[in-house]
């Protein structure tokens, strides 16, 4: 992941953004590895949730920079003086774990950088108490990393943890003296029915990547391709149907006359119970009205909805509904689809140059 007007060059290290982890590993009761690797994910996702990551300043231009770069880590071990010497250093400490925040590799402090990468085996040690109400992140034993560099690992997939199971609002809760636990329980994906709404070019897409995490996939389009939901394994159904079998309906559809409050205040009330409804489309498709009403009462436990009928939304009904959540229409700001989008531009220019068919167009 990049950001523009910057690149990364490996064999350039100013250009290469990383955040150190340094491990405590004294001579005498080193920890275990289980132990090293649950600090470690802590930690790392710790300093990206930590309250000077939304302040201007350093902390917050440090994770800038990592975020738009690869996400890389860099673990090394420290014990009794070296170890106290790091403390001083902003970052934060969980248990035999201080992750700092990131920077260039070129500009990490000498008390880091003269810290060793390698020697870091440890014994497994005691399997640790599982908690069903926590994130598990499990380590293949057969790749056979050091603890070290399986402690960067987890730290990244606690990292993708935390955007997937509302760690920054439940972060920002606890910040504000509440423990809310039942609050921000999550819920799985494996083994649940997604309904997909418009079966063309994005909803075969998200089809095909859904088949990964063990879902059941509807799906409705007015024109359906048989062939293709066969080789995907998708069932193709009638709309009322995949919105009353359906625990999430993911909407991908064009603005038409059709599709104008498709998602009326009957079909909604149709939805099967706790259903989650995500547009990532088009304003308009959804009636904002309607919506609003159910998430209130039921019986759509909660939304994400990326478009709305006027943008920005400054009167939507849904704004202030704890079970929305709304973004500013960003479905395809990512760097890389915005890149992409300016290359397909051009190839399409290219290809009406030469007299070819342009790629995705449409005849009037």
């Amino acid at each position: 992941m990049r950001s523009e007007g910057s690149s990364e060059d490996p064999d350039d290290p100013q250009t290469v953004q990383a955040m150190q982890l340094v491990i405590n590993l004294p001579k005498q009761d080193p920890p275990t590895r289980n132990a090293v690797l649950n600090d470690a994910a802590r930690a790392a996702v710790s300093v990206c949730l930590d309250p000077r990551a939304g302040e201007e300043g350093f902390w917050r231009t440090g994770l800038d920079a990592w975020y738009s770069h690869r996400i890389r880590k860099v673990a090394r071990r420290a014990r009794n003086k070296p170890w106290d010497d790091v403390q001083a250093l902003p970052g934060v400490t969980v248990g035999s774990v201080r992750a700092f925040v990131p920077s260039a590799v070129t500009d990490v402090p000498h008390e880091i950088a003269k810290l060793q990468i390698k020697g870091t085996e440890l014994e497994p040690g005691e399997e640790l108490p599982l908690d069903d109400t926590a994130p598990l992140i499990a380590v293949d034993a057969s790749l056979g990393m050091s603890a070290g560099k399986a402690a960067a690992q987890v730290g990244h997939a606690s990292m993708l943890l935390a955007a997937a199971r509302a760690i920054p609002a439940a972060n920002a809760s606890t910040h504000a003296g509440g423990w809310e636990r039942s609050r921000f329980q999550g819920t799985e994906i494996y083994g649940k029915t997604v309904g997909v709404v418009g079966f063309g070019r994005v909803g075969r897409l998200l089809a095909e990547r859904l088949s990964a995490f063990g879902t059941r996939v509807l799906a409705f389009d007015p024109y359906p391709d048989h062939a293709a939901a066969e080789g995907l394994g998708v069932e193709l159904v009638d709309l009322d149907a995949l919105v009353a079998r359906s625990d999430f309906v993911s909407i991908h559809v064009p603005k038409t006359p059709e599709t104008q409050s498709l998602f009326d205040e009957r079909l909604l009330r149709s939805a099967k119970p706790g259903q989650i409804l995500v547009n990532t489309s088009r304003g308009g498709v959804v009636d904002e009205a309607a919506l609003a009403a159910v998430l209130q009462d039921g019986p759509v436990a909660a939304a994400g909805i990326d478009v709305f009928t006027t943008e920005p939304p400054q009167d939507s009904p849904l704004l202030g509904l704890d079970n929305a959540v709304l973004t500013p229409h960003l479905g395809a700001q990512t760097r890389e689809a915005q890149a992409r989008a300016g290359v397909d531009v051009a190839h399409a220019v290219l290809a009406a140059l030469r007299g070819e068919t342009v790629p995705g167009a449409i005849r009037g």
